[in-house]
């Protein structure tokens, strides 16, 4: 038996072999007598705290499944929220899918442009969102969204919102007692955008039987269990929000604390010592930025509680992982996956000392693989075959075999695009990483990231990994430059710790630093930035540094943290 098989053995399931994500994530706790357990503890931005239970999401969601029946929605229909961390954000999800819709959630801090494209691409007839993000984001592109239909409106009034409806008064009228349709695993159930450089988004689609893959991950890779009290930091906005930050918490019958407030040192620590937090899974960024606020502020706190940390959204720093296991009393657990592949698909377990820089192994029931490449960095194809590297440290394209339950099945209406993500029997990510002789897989970048510098293929997360180790650093952005010799030079922007001032002599001392740890491949040049750009995932935009740099397009900027 597959771990995937036991775990479907695990979920309730539906008479006749359905699977429904909504069902497992709140009603079959109701049935077997857990409906009282506290789902979810909302904390406002000003501090309030309210409590949601499972019996309560179920009959909401039920509600809320059959209000969307009314409004004509029909299974595979796409149901789009624009919402901050709010409670109807997850009735809406719940609810969805008990209709057998498709959710698709945008990030509340998206511009009215990426707003546009994504409705429009998923042809969206129901959007759940405020008056308020409603007329700032939708109402300036709404002549551009012929598909939608029906507004529903959460906290006010319609407004003469065209096709606009009171979330609460119609939820109101929604049987809460409604009985979920037979669904079929393979039904469609999320639909995640993704941003590239270039061209529109990209629409991933996941089913029902992803349920299984995040419930077997969550329990495997970052501990959790029923009755924990878990935090994932992530906006439901994102696949990780909506994998890790609903649907598997919820299966597994864990609390989850959501905080509806922005990244602020002494809010996390404070947060995670009043809630008694257990497992937190959150992203580098953060964890650099808690770094940046001082090893002090932590000590002010009782983490006590904390059992598991964990990181996602980008390459995990090895000196992170070390301040984790000083400061915080744990070591930080990497974990790597993508919004296509619809859960964690390497990473380090609890139990498991992590070491520092690496990815981890590959979960149980995930077969992962480096690629022989071509001069583009990306797996080399010849007549549809791939060369899989056996050789220990090779660096190639990162792959895995399908399939696997959270496998995305397409992207919406662009079949071209995802024939073009598979070769050779393998599902080729555009990450180019290596294993080393104990099976653990390396991160080296992106393949159109990586830097060709006088014949040699420089990873940037590698040189970023070796500047974040000088004292002074604590975050950094690597780049190639164009040099008429080399091809392209290494060029670095560095984030300073808190109470360094930058000097000519500290700029020395760094790439003397480079220099020493990574000999030819080390930065040329180093410029202080104590703004990074990121993205709202808390990756470093490479892209965006070197535009900036060379003076080209910037590109779509809707991924970009403080950008909306």
């Amino acid at each position: 038996m597959t771990v995937w098989d036991d775990t479907r053995a695990r979920l309730a399931g539906q008479p006749g072999g359905g699977l429904n994500i909504a069902v497992e994530a709140v009603d079959r706790h109701v049935a077997e007598g857990r409906g009282q357990d506290v789902a979810l503890r909302f904390v406002g931005r000003h501090g309030e705290r309210s409590v949601a239970t499972f019996a309560g999401l179920s009959a909401d969601s039920g509600a809320l499944a059959d209000l969307l029946g009314q409004l004509g929605t029909r299974p595979g229909d796409a149901v789009f929220t624009l919402l901050g961390r709010v409670p109807e954000l997850y009735v809406t999800a719940l609810g969805t899918w008990k209709a057998r819709a498709v959710l698709s959630p945008l990030f509340s801090a998206f511009g009215p442009e990426p707003v546009a494209q994504r409705l429009a691409l998923g042809r969206g007839r129901v959007l759940v969102t405020t008056e308020q993000l409603y007329r700032r984001k939708v109402a300036p592109v709404r002549d551009r969204l012929p598909d939608l239909e029906h507004v529903l409106l959460v906290g006010g009034s319609t407004g003469g919102v065209p096709g606009g409806t009171a979330f609460d008064g119609a939820l109101a009228q929604g049987d809460r007692a409604f009985v979920v349709p037979r669904t079929d695993p393979q039904d469609p159930a999320l639909l995640h955008f993704t941003s590239g450089t270039t061209g529109t988004p990209k629409g991933a689609v996941h089913v029902h039987e992803a349920v299984v893959a995040h419930a077997a991950t969550a329990a495997g890779v970052l501990g959790l269990r029923r009755g924990d009290v878990y935090w994932c930091t992530a906006d439901p906005g994102w696949v990780t929000g909506t994998s890790y930050g609903i649907i598997a918490p919820l299966v597994l019958g864990a609390t989850s604390v959501v905080d509806a407030g922005d990244f602020e040192a002494r809010r996390w620590y404070e947060l995670l010592a009043a809630e008694r937090v257990e497992v937190w899974y959150t992203a580098p960024t953060a964890l650099r930025m808690l770094m940046r606020a001082g090893d002090e502020l932590a000590g002010e706190h009782d983490l006590s509680a904390l059992r598991h940390v964990a990181s996602v959204g980008e390459p995990l720093n090895g000196e992170v992982v070390l301040w984790g296991a000083r400061v915080l009393g744990h070591p930080v657990h990497d974990t790597w996956w993508q919004t296509e592949t619809g859960a964690i698909m390497i990473g380090n377990p609890p139990g498991e000392a992590p070491v520092p820089g690496s990815m981890g192994r590959p979960v149980p029931g995930i077969e992962a693989a480096v690629l022989a490449r071509g001069d583009d960095g990306r797996a080399r194809v010849t007549d549809g075959a791939v060369e899989v590297l056996t050789d220990p440290d090779q660096v190639g394209e990162l792959a895995l075999r399908p399939p696997w339950p959270s496998m995305f099945r397409g992207y919406w209406g662009a079949p071209e695009r995802y024939a073009a993500a598979f070769a050779g029997g393998w599902y080729l990510t555009g990450d180019l990483a290596r294993v080393d002789s104990d099976g653990r897989f390396w991160f080296v970048g992106r393949a159109d990231d990586v830097i060709k510098s006088a014949g040699h293929l420089v990873g940037p997360f590698e040189v970023e990994s070796v500047l974040m180790e000088h004292p002074a650093v604590v975050e950094a952005g690597v780049i190639g430059k164009p040099d008429p010799v080399a091809g392209e030079l290494v060029k670095a922007f560095v984030t300073l710790r808190s109470g360094v001032e930058p000097d000519e002599a500290l700029r020395a001392d760094i790439l003397a630093f480079g220099r020493r740890r990574l000999g030819s491949v080390a930065p040329r040049e180093v410029d202080f930035d104590q703004n990074l750009p990121h993205t709202r995932s808390g990756k470093v935009m490479r892209r965006l540094l070197r535009a900036r740099e060379l003076g080209l397009p910037e590109g779509d900027l809707s991924t970009l943290e403080g950008v909306s």
